[in-house]
């Protein structure tokens, strides 16, 4: 993964370097946050795109390969507990307002996205839509059982049928990743931030995207600072990265 440390300290250089200014602590935590939140929600569209791409195979150059690769930092398997007072497999602790990042029952994960779901060694496959869940339990042939269990999917809660079905339930899911901190303390006589890697959370991105983590660091710098130019340097340095990269 990449050093939250070895990011900030170079961001800092080039900033220095071109007398351009200063980003504070938690101004770059704010924006490696974002900058990390941005490249992961990129995987998606990525690989949807390099799919319908024919593709190298050699070892090291297979797209499709390499960005399955950086995936592998936030896929994660958990089981599911039943919640007898609803019924169901809420996903959730206690579920908050959107925007105090809820976590997965049982762990510390932020859920991004559900993946597969799990009876026993089952995969499920694709949830049941409400309007053809209530098709299906019109007809004897198309009832859920044991052997060929069916759920739905709303509001982060699983509902299983046939509702026998109390335990057992495991997830696959992509987590969302953390927010990143560079952890520091001061220095009694200078006052200069010391960096502490106990207090720091580092970046959980591949380290193959570290040039692209300060390159975006950088155009949000610019905003801070107000310096179009470093703006428009450090944008168009991504997007040409990009375009290679999709090419």
């Amino acid at each position: 993964m990449v050093n939250v440390d070895t990011v900030y300290q170079t961001v800092l250089l080039i900033l220095n370097q071109q007398q351009r200014g200063y980003m504070t602590p938690d101004e770059f935590n704010k924006a490696g946050t974002q900058a990390q939140l941005t490249i992961f929600e990129g995987y998606a569209s990525d690989l949807n795109q390099q799919y319908r791409l024919s593709q190298n195979d050699t070892e090291y150059s297979n797209r499709v390969k390499n960005i399955e690769q950086k995936l592998q930092f936030f896929q994660r398997t958990a089981p599911i507990p039943y919640d007898v007072a609803t019924s169901s497999f809420p996903l959730l602790d206690n579920p908050p307002s959107p925007a105090d990042n809820p976590t997965l029952v049982g762990t510390t994960d932020v859920l991004y996205r559900l993946g597969s779901v799990f009876y026993k060694d089952q995969d499920l496959g694709e949830y049941v839509q409400p309007n053809e869940l209530r098709q299906l339990l019109l007809s004897p042939l198309t009832q859920p059982t044991i052997t060929f269990p069916i759920y739905t999917y709303e509001n982060n809660v699983l509902n299983i049928r046939p509702s026998s079905i109390t335990s057992d339930i495991t997830i696959s899911y992509l987590a969302k990743p953390l927010d990143i901190k560079w952890g520091f303390t001061l220095d009694a006589s200078t006052g200069a931030y010391l960096y502490s890697q106990g207090s720091s959370i580092q970046f959980q991105l591949d380290v193959t995207e570290q040039d692209e983590l300060i390159l975006r660091i950088l155009a949000y710098a610019g905003l801070i600072i107000q310096d179009p130019t470093i703006i428009s340097a450090a944008s168009q340095a991504v997007a040409a990265q990009d375009a290679n990269e999709k090419q």
